[in-house]
């Protein structure tokens, strides 16, 4: 059974929201085979202008599902993200099974629940353009001028104090993030 941490801000979650929030996060329990362990952490936010956001992660040993929907209803908003996730796992079970299947592994740990809309969304990872770079050691501040001067969202870089290979990307609210790589 999978377990929810669910919070508001701007928001009280009254047992009505949470109440639904999880009814509808259940139903995505029939994908996986066991999900015990798992924590849905869901954040509810109300904006100035009334608008209502639902953002939902839910890290699973081998996958991380987040989806996140802004809509006027905070209950709309929740059906919005949970059809975002199903549709995510429905996209990852087929890929990965298919991968696996090639390469002679066994099926990943995902259910198998039909649907046929499934094979119709799996066109959209079709790769249709390979790039090659090379990685020049610089700081961070130094890839963000190269992404905005290319004119591009993230820009892959060597890190020149750690070697390591970092990634800057530019964020929805016109700010910057950093992704540094580490080795497991």
């Amino acid at each position: 059974m999978l377990k929810y941490n669910i919070r508001g801000e701007n928001i009280e979650v009254t047992a009505a929201i949470r109440g639904y929030v999880q009814k509808k996060l259940n139903k995505l329990e029939k994908y996986f085979e066991d999900t015990s362990n798992s924590t849905a952490h869901v954040n509810l936010k109300v904006y100035s202008d009334k608008t209502s956001k639902v953002e939902v992660t839910i890290p699973l040993p081998y996958l991380v599902l987040r989806a996140e929907e802004t809509s006027p209803d905070m209950y709309a908003s929740v059906d919005l993200v949970t059809d975002k996730l199903e549709r995510q796992i429905r996209k990852y079970k087929t890929k990965i099974n298919r991968k696996s299947r090639e390469k002679g592994f066994k099926e990943f740990p995902i259910s198998d629940v039909a649907d046929s809309k499934t094979d119709k969304e799996d066109d959209k990872f079709d790769i249709v353009r390979t790039k090659r770079v090379s990685l020049k050691p610089m700081d961070s501040e130094e890839a963000v001028l190269q992404m905005d001067m290319l004119g591009h969202n993230f820009f892959i870089y060597e890190d020149a104090e750690t070697s390591g290979i970092d990634i800057v990307y530019r964020r929805k609210d016109g700010r910057y993030g950093l992704i540094e790589a580490s080795e497991n």
